[in-house]
């Protein structure tokens, strides 16, 4: 409906008293009372004050605070401030606060408060003439972070009053988990005045989540209307986090609702004593004709002092006696609040102190006039509490940092069940932000309890905590509290829990198979253990045994017409070469070193010249034998016996040289290949120059197909028991099996390319071995009838 306009609005009105603000408002009169008994302080001069309630209301608070800058009578033109009004103490709520200090503060008048914890009023560019003796939730809102973090809760509610203290508090407590890793799983704001259906929504979203940790930045009087809702839903078990508005109020932890918060753990403003408060509480009286006081009395005791109020209610009998009362007005025991208010109010008396310097005034009025006539200039007044210092009766340390805050200290709460059933504040441990930070917050040695009187912490996560050997990995479209926990990759480690990422091997180390420690690789070659270099071990030694044995045949029968007409001299030597040839073979098994890199290489390459260079004689002899047949002909003379040594020695000192030249320049070393495999390294030997290891093996082929040509023409001589048919069988195998050597050996992985080159040479030996002697020894030992010079002669 909207509004006529026509008539105007009511004025707000208070509906109750507030026992705990009526106590704060004794208070500061109590300590200005005290102020003016003292003659330390302000001798002479004697403090005033005026009091107006609020009612918690924005209206009224700055129509109060425009009274006293203007007088009473601030409709009146023109606007002027009374010369007494050097300080205003107020509010108990931020948002009152805010709306006083800009309006006050162009006026350089101070504003102290004793509960406006918001810390946007620590601006001093919005608020400078603004003081507080409670800290800024600044510093709250990240002693709470640390404390849920402390506890290892990472997945939590949070609820604030939808005002500047609410909001303010709940925005620096969020930014401040997320510094530490702790997440939000919801915030929701609300206020006391809200509809039950908004109150009702925020309800539903705290049953239906996952966080069992809810942090409640709310005012004692929101958090009032909160519980009771809480206590018709049902809604128990859960661990509340509170802040210093509610969490040591003595109403709320006696209320109906006590059970819900039982557990409850919170920062609260140290407990203060105040020597003689509790006399002067007790010492009021309603007939003084002071308005409060009457509706004090008739509050406690629930009866009306006037008979025309007295519609349906007891009249006080007068003889009650607020001495035996025990409510929030009377209880001293606390007096965390109230205390504030009276440093407040001290901290003016002082800053008035040294702002009108008068140590001593004399009697007459001229002098007193003197000093006064410096408290017009309040600025005065604001640059003193600036510099103001002083020492409470408890020894505390009063003063005002740049921004107009104390220092902040918090008590940590904890709420426990007494004998009595009732419920207990237990210090549990403190906050100093003054502190470094790994001190700032401390436990005392006194157990906790929690939520539902459990003595295990509640646990509060998002996703569990990942082992050693994963990481997390944030789950799409959720906070990094809700995470996956994924095993690291093979070469990377995470030896923390909760890794959000894993950390590389060194090039020489290799992840575990828990992935939680990196380990040496295994270094990897062919060795005389492993399976297959015992197999290659065998051949070797097989075809030296298979050598050796025709080596005794051909000796025992060197006198007959076959051992003599195969060149014996050659045939022996071509023996003792294949016999290097099969031993060679073994250094390439075992460790590399530097020596036998070096050895491997060049005995293979000379060994095999030796082996083909005997094998080209013979052919030679065959071919210049079947020309000698010539009438005429006498080529023989330029392959005798001693051209066939020279050419065996000339054909190996050429690949002799080439070695050489191989080690001088570049030779193999041992290399420890890391970038083949992953998991292992492989042990090889590098070939140093490439060119000198493929002219070795170039130099060898050319000899092998010169060899091969050679028999091949000669194949198909006349004779009964044609050599050169066997050599090209031989030649043919030998050139096979290193054709298919070179793209074997260069894709064979690790210690396999090893034994690819052993295969070679023990396949191509074999080769020589069985082509050339087999037949022979075939003839020798089972054909002797063959082994004749008359067979040997004969034409086939």
């Amino acid at each position: 409906m909207m509004p006529l306009f026509t008539s105007r609005p009511e004025k707000p009105k208070c509906k109750s008293l507030s026992l705990r603000e009526f106590q704060n408002a004794q208070t500061m009169v109590f300590a200005i009372e005290e102020i003016n008994n003292r003659a330390d302080i302000l001798p002479g001069v004697s403090l005033g004050y005026r009091i107006y309630d609020s009612c918690g209301s924005i209206e009224m608070a700055l129509k109060a605070s425009l009274s006293l800058v203007n007088g009473e009578n601030a409709s009146q033109l023109p606007c002027h401030r009374p010369n007494t009004v050097q300080a205003i103490i107020a509010e108990t709520s931020s948002t009152p606060t805010i709306a006083i200090s800009a309006t006050v503060g162009p006026l350089n008048i101070p504003v102290i408060s004793h509960f406006a914890t918001c810390a946007c009023l620590s601006d001093r560019k919005k608020h400078p003439s603004f003081f507080r003796t409670i800290p800024s939730d600044y510093y709250q809102s990240r002693a709470l972070a640390k404390l849920v973090k402390n506890f290892g809760w990472t997945w939590v509610g949070a609820l604030c009053s939808d005002n500047d203290y609410g909001n303010n508090g709940m925005n620096t407590f969020i930014k401040a988990a997320t510094e530490f890793g702790v997440c939000v799983e919801y915030s929701e704001a609300f206020f006391r005045t809200d509809k039950r259906e908004d109150i009702l929504r925020i309800l539903d979203i705290v049953k239906s989540s996952s966080s069992k940790v809810i942090v409640a930045f709310v005012s004692y009087s929101d958090m009032e209307v909160l519980l009771g809702e809480l206590a018709q839903q049902n809604i128990t078990g859960l661990q509340w986090i509170g802040s210093e508005s509610w969490i040591s109020d003595t109403n709320i932890a006696t209320g109906k609702w006590q059970g819900i918060l039982r557990g409850s753990m919170g920062f609260a403003i140290p407990k203060a004593e105040i020597k003689g408060l509790g006399e002067f509480l007790t010492k009021l009286n309603p007939a003084s004709g002071i308005d409060l006081y009457k509706e004090l009395w008739e509050t406690i005791f629930q009866c009306k002092l006037s008979p025309e109020n007295a519609l349906g209610v007891n009249m006080c009998k007068g003889n009650e006696s607020i001495i035996n009362v025990q409510n929030q007005y009377t209880d001293v025991t606390e007096l965390q609040i109230a205390n504030n208010v009276y440093k407040a109010v001290y901290a003016v008396a002082h800053a008035l102190n040294s702002t009108i310097s008068c140590s001593k005034l004399d009697t007459n009025q001229g002098s007193t006039s003197k000093c006064l006539e410096k408290l017009n200039n309040t600025w005065q007044v604001l640059n003193a509490l600036r510099e103001v210092s002083f020492l409470t009766g408890t020894g505390e340390n009063v003063y005002f940092d740049k921004s107009g805050d104390p220092a902040a200290r918090y008590d940590l709460l904890n709420w426990q069940q007494g004998e009595d059933g009732t419920t207990e504040f237990v210090k549990v441990g403190f906050y100093d932000a003054s502190l470094q930070p790994e001190t700032q917050l401390s436990f005392n040695n006194i157990s906790i309890v929690w939520a539902l009187n459990k003595k295990q912490v509640p646990v509060s996560i998002c996703s569990e905590s990942c082992p050693s050997g994963t990481w997390k990995a944030v789950k799409k479209g959720k906070p990094i509290c809700c995470y996956d926990c994924l095993p690291c990759a093979q070469g990377e480690i995470s030896n923390e829990t909760d890794s959000v990422a894993c950390l590389k091997c060194p090039q020489e180390f290799w992840s575990n198979e828990r992935r939680d420690t990196c380990v040496p690789k295994l270094v990897e070659f062919l060795s005389f253990e492993d399976a297959m270099g015992i197999i290659l071990v065998v051949f070797s030694l097989l075809g030296v045994s298979f050598t050796l044995g025709i080596v005794v045949v051909f000796f025992v029968h060197r006198d007959t017409p076959l051992v003599k007409a195969n060149n014996s001299e050659l045939s022996f030597l071509l023996l003792f070469s294949l016999t290097l040839c099969f031993l060679c073979s073994l250094t390439f098994i075992g460790r590399p070193t530097e020596w036998s890199c070096m050895l491997r290489h060049t005995a293979f390459g000379i060994t095999f010249v030796l082996c083909i260079s005997c094998v080209l004689g013979k052919t030679i002899v065959v071919l210049m034998a079947f020309r000698a047949t010539f009438p005429g002909s006498n080529v023989m003379k330029w392959f005798g016996p001693l051209q066939q040594r020279l050419g065996v020695l000339a054909f190996t000192l050429l690949q002799v040289l080439i070695c050489v030249l191989w080690l001088t320049k570049s030779p193999p070393f041992p290399y420890m290949n890391k970038n083949l495999y992953q998991e292992r390294i492989i042990l090889e030997c590098n070939l140093g120059s490439a060119f000198g290891f493929w002219a070795v093996l170039g130099y060898i082929g050319l000899l092998a197909v010169l060899c091969f040509i050679l028999a091949f023409l000669a194949r198909k001589l006349p004779d009964n028991f044609n050599e050169a048919k066997f050599i090209t069988f031989s030649m043919l195998i030998f050139c096979a099996v290193w054709i298919t050597f070179i793209p074997a050996y260069v894709s064979s992985p690790g210690k396999f390319t090893v034994a690819v080159e052993i295969f070679a040479i023990l396949a191509s030996s074999f080769g020589f071995l069985f082509c050339i002697f087999v037949p022979k020894c075939y003839i020798i030992l089972l054909r002797p009838e063959q082994n004749t010079k008359k067979h040997m002669m004969g034409k086939s």
